[in-house]
């Protein structure tokens, strides 16, 4: 392919992902990963980095994301900052865990992992599995943990979190747009503790490609924020106005296609 040919799509992935973390409070970290993945292995990328360089490299974008769908949903009064304060320093040991944790991994087994996880992921979402509202939100050290839990698995999938914090937030009576704007919030210092962990993570990598900061590769980053961060804030003010069930479905049936590409590859 060619350079153009793979910025194309790199601007193309960008708008879709950016409008599916607006819209649903998760989705585009999976959908970035997904194709990276492919996309490197057109590019002729070492099988043992790309998983690594397409979770890192979605990390980085979801910085620059995140801070677009920050903007929309605070407009709607939607984030809950007293939820997200006590659990920021967990997801930032967390992730930069989970960063550690993904670089141990061989590309192989991360591609395994990445996949059962969007499997379950599209699953969740194709059967509308949610938790019932059944506690209360716990004290700052249980936002903490839960933010670390989230942090780490968040920073090993290259994922925003939302497909993780929406849940736990549902599930502590926090009604569905706080939650999907706090999980906005939230992904945020997620992906700077992932990318940077990622960065440190391959930074002496010896298949690390050209134009790479570690296991962040510059060209797919450019072109996925120019367009995601545009594309995040229509998504953040269409889930104020439309009813995303059905969008929601197609995307979860899209996931199982992905993941089990992953499984049978």
């Amino acid at each position: 392919m060619s350079l153009v040919a793979v910025f194309a799509i790199y601007l193309a992935l960008g708008a879709f992902a950016g409008t599916l973390a607006g819209l649903f409070g998760i989705g585009g970290g999976l959908i970035i990963v997904s194709v990276l993945i492919f996309s490197f292995g057109l590019q002729g990328f070492s099988p043992d980095v790309a998983a690594h360089m397409a979770v890192g490299t979605s990390l980085a974008t979801i910085v620059f994301t995140s801070l677009s769908s920050i903007k929309a949903h605070q407009g709607y009064r939607a984030i809950r900052w007293d939820i997200f304060r006590p659990m920021t320093l967990g997801i930032v040991l967390g992730a930069f865990l989970g960063a550690w944790t993904a670089a141990l991994l061989s590309g192989a087994a991360l591609e395994l992992i990445i996949g059962v996880f969007i499997i379950l992921i599209g699953l969740k979402m194709l059967f509308d599995v949610k938790p019932s509202p059944g506690r209360s939100v716990p004290g700052k050290s249980g936002l903490g943990v839960a933010g670390a839990g989230i942090g780490w698995a968040s920073a090993i999938f290259g994922i925003g979190g939302g497909s993780l914090t929406v849940p736990f937030l549902s599930w502590c009576n926090i009604r569905m747009q706080q939650a999907v704007g706090t999980s906005a919030a939230c992904g945020l210092p997620i992906a700077v503790a992932g990318a940077i962990g990622n960065i440190w993570a391959g930074w002496n990598h010896t298949d690390v490609p050209e134009y790479s900061l570690g296991f962040v590769y510059i060209p797919a980053l450019v072109g996925i924020i120019l367009t995601s961060v545009l594309f995040a804030r229509v998504g953040a003010n269409l889930a104020h106005r439309l009813n995303a069930k059905v969008l929601k479905q197609v995307f979860a049936v899209m996931l199982l296609l992905v993941g089990l590409n992953f499984l049978l590859n």
